[in-house]
């Protein structure tokens, strides 16, 4: 294994420093502690397992494993006014109810039992009048879009310890969840003018929002999420992604560079080996969550892009539900790509609700074994300090 960017003669690193150094492979005393949540009925698991009662959302929970803290740079892109209203419940069934919501959305809900995804029966856009209810919503000049005093913010941010990101937008994503999966495909070859609008005014408003913002805050990081992959890959092809999103995305990832942002990710489920050297023609350097079961393996996507590329997530969450040993082994899987640096580990997706907390417990303790941490640091983390480390005693 090459030589570990963490040197544990190295301290007194602030946050920022460290995410920092990290992502440019440079040495630090630890690699950041980051997760990337959890499904409610994990939480409801675990707290008949022992999480305490009062830590009840993902950040709370977040926060009581110690994962390291972030700042953000507010942006205003969602859709102004807002749709606002009670659904229209316009059929009620045996275990399940169709309501229309205020946007237009038709779909089928459960009303008892595990939650699921909602079954869909009818999207919001379905043509050009469809989007014009929308087009008058995200205009990037509506006055209650610039409401934030970034120089205020940015002078405070320029101080923080705490790594510091701002939205990237989602070009694709977005659309897809007016639209529907099938039909923002189809719509692709049928009305590609319409798909071609719709991202360019999606676009448009990312950037006004945020070059307002750069002119005064200095940012680490920027995210985005698109969710446009699954097992067998991407939505629509590389080629027409590149041809439809490319010219606006790289727009935008230019804007992040030119203001010294040089670690940018979008969010994307699923297999993204096919869009991945697309998003890097465009300026997005960094993959998340990297859902390995799929295809979406960072040892892979070290193998073939070296240090061209960053990583984040790349765990597979359901070795969680396993033993031990199989916690650890997924975690040895990954050493020499954490070791080599670019890369902050954590759980593929949300947690799943067949992890038990004993089990996530010991998978927490692990890997902060594996990115550095002493046992004195661990130990002030409050559902960790007693659990034993296979890792830190082999050390």
């Amino acid at each position: 294994m090459k030589q570990s960017i963490i040197d544990p003669q190295a301290s007194g690193m602030t946050h920022r420093e460290r995410f920092r150094r990290v992502m440019h492979f440079q040495t630090v005393d630890r690699i950041p502690h980051w997760e990337f949540g959890y499904l409610d009925e994990t939480l409801e698991r675990w707290h008949k397992e022992g999480l305490p009662e009062r830590f009840r959302t993902m950040d709370a929970v977040e926060e009581y494993f110690g994962a390291d803290p972030k700042d953000h740079v507010p942006i205003y892109v969602d859709l102004n006014p807002a749709f606002e209203g009670e659904p229209e419940v316009l059929e009620v069934k045996e275990t399940s109810r169709i309501e229309r919501l205020p946007d237009g959305m038709i779909w089928e809900v459960q009303k008892k039992g595990t939650k699921t995804i909602p079954h869909y029966i009818k999207f919001p856009i379905e043509n050009r009048d469809d989007w014009k209810r929308f087009k008058e919503r995200l205009d990037p000049n509506d006055p209650a879009r610039h409401q934030e005093d970034y120089r205020e913010l940015g002078e405070r941010l320029l101080r923080s310890e705490l790594p510091v990101g701002i939205g990237l937008g989602s070009y694709l994503g977005r659309p897809r969840d007016w639209i529907g999966f099938q039909n923002i495909a189809l719509m692709c070859y049928d009305d590609r003018g319409l798909v071609e609008e719709i991202v360019a005014t999606l676009a448009d408003l990312y950037y006004t929002q945020i070059e307002k913002a750069l002119r005064y805050v200095e940012v680490d990081y920027a995210a985005g999420w698109e969710d446009i992959c699954f097992r067998n890959g991407p939505i629509v092809s590389p080629a027409m992604f590149r041809d439809i999103v490319g010219p606006h995305l790289t727009r935008v990832c230019r804007l992040l560079r030119e203001h010294g942002c040089d670690v940018i990710w979008t969010d994307c489920d699923g297999d993204i080996t096919l869009l991945v050297p697309v998003w890097m023609e465009c300026g997005v350097n960094c993959m998340f969550p990297l859902e390995v079961h799929p295809g979406s393996d960072p040892v892979k996507f070290r193998e073939m892009y070296g240090r061209q590329i960053l990583l984040r997530g790349g765990l597979r969450k359901y070795a969680f539900a396993g033993t031990k040993k199989d916690i650890l082994n997924e975690l040895k899987r990954v050493e020499h790509v954490v070791a080599e640096g670019g890369f902050i580990p954590h759980g593929d997706h949300r947690i799943p609700e067949d992890v038990p907390y004993e089990n996530y417990k010991y998978y927490v303790r692990e890997k902060l074994s594996m990115l550095g941490w002493r046992n004195d640091e661990v130990a002030q983390i409050e559902p960790l300090k007693d659990v034993p480390s296979v890792w830190a005693r082999a050390k």
